[in-house]
């Protein structure tokens, strides 16, 4: 029943359009904010308990809703998981602002093209090349796509009924409201945030490349993988987009012009230079590894 819900609740989010993040991701962030201002004292420790208490917490009340709607009504339970799901996983969105930037580029019009990318990645690109714009679309597409799909569906096949799901998204919500937060005003609050998102995103990360790697230029995704993945400023964030640029053949990474300023980056993937035509390769890939895993699951529950 997991593939049948992961499809249920893809379906049923591509119809009523939720935002990214599903329904979860706004008021989390609004009430992580608010936990933040009450609580942050500067202490890794403070912020280490607030985290616990509220991710699992969330966890325990889902694993125990689900327990029982399971002993009234596995019906029930199955719909449970869809809805939950729903609030979970946030695909349409991105491939939307995906799409729209795609077609400003192919019909000419750049800097329609880079006010939404400076729009979806909440940082301004005036000066980005169309090649730049391609390149930092693609990366944020690939991010986008394991955070509000893959990684989501690793822990809700992993955990019984949706816990997991619920869990990942909260722990993606606080990392990016607390766990990116470095200024002096805010302390260590964070840091437990951090190493905690870390820590879940570890293994969903590596299958999501390994994903990529398969039902993409295996070779060339795996040796990107090894060879640049550490050179990149997130490493977890270098294996995913150095096996994706490899899988596509385009090169990924390399300077861009954001805020007004050159930055520096190392390059990641390989191969031709970053073109409008590799965006369509990217929905592409996307789209072959989602239906991979919801294969390997269908065959995981006809063998259970």
């Amino acid at each position: 029943m997991t593939p049948l819900a992961i499809v249920l609740a893809l379906l049923f989010e591509h119809l009523r359009r939720l935002p990214a993040g599903g329904t979860l991701d706004t008021p989390a962030s609004r009430f992580a904010a608010a936990l933040a201002e009450r609580y942050n004292d500067g202490r890794a420790r403070s912020g280490r308990l607030v985290w616990l208490g509220v991710v699992g917490g969330a966890v325990v009340v889902t694993l125990t809703i689900h327990a029982l709607l399971l002993s009234l009504d596995p019906m029930a339970a199955f719909g449970f998981n869809v809805i939950v799901l729903c609030g979970t996983l946030g695909a349409h969105r991105e491939s939307r602002i995906f799409r729209e930037i795609h077609v400003a580029l192919r019909l000419g019009e750049l800097a329609r093209a880079r006010q939404m990318l400076g729009v979806w990645r909440g940082a301004s690109v005036p000066r980005a090349s169309e090649a730049e714009v391609v390149r930092l679309a693609i990366e944020h597409a690939l991010i986008s796509a394991h955070r509000n799909i893959f990684a989501s569906v690793f822990w809700f096949t992993l955990l019984p009924g949706p816990t997991g799901a619920v869990m990942y998204r909260l722990a993606a919500v606080f990392d990016s409201t607390w766990g990116v937060r470095q200024d002096s005003d805010f302390g260590r609050f964070g840091v437990f945030a951090r190493q905690a998102f870390q820590m879940v995103d570890w293994a969903p990360i590596r299958l999501t490349a390994a994903t990529f790697s398969v039902v993409g230029n295996f070779e060339d995704a795996v040796l990107c993988w090894r060879t640049q993945a550490r050179q990149w400023m997130e490493y977890s964030s270098g294996i995913l987009l150095a096996s994706g640029g490899g899988a596509l053949g385009v090169r990924l990474g390399l300077p861009i012009h954001e805020h007004g300023r050159s930055i520096e980056r190392p390059a990641l993937g390989c191969g031709e230079e970053a073109r409008v035509e590799f965006m369509q390769g990217t929905v592409g890939l996307i789209w072959r590894a989602l239906c991979l895993c919801l294969l390997v699951l269908a065959l995981m529950a006809i063998a259970g």
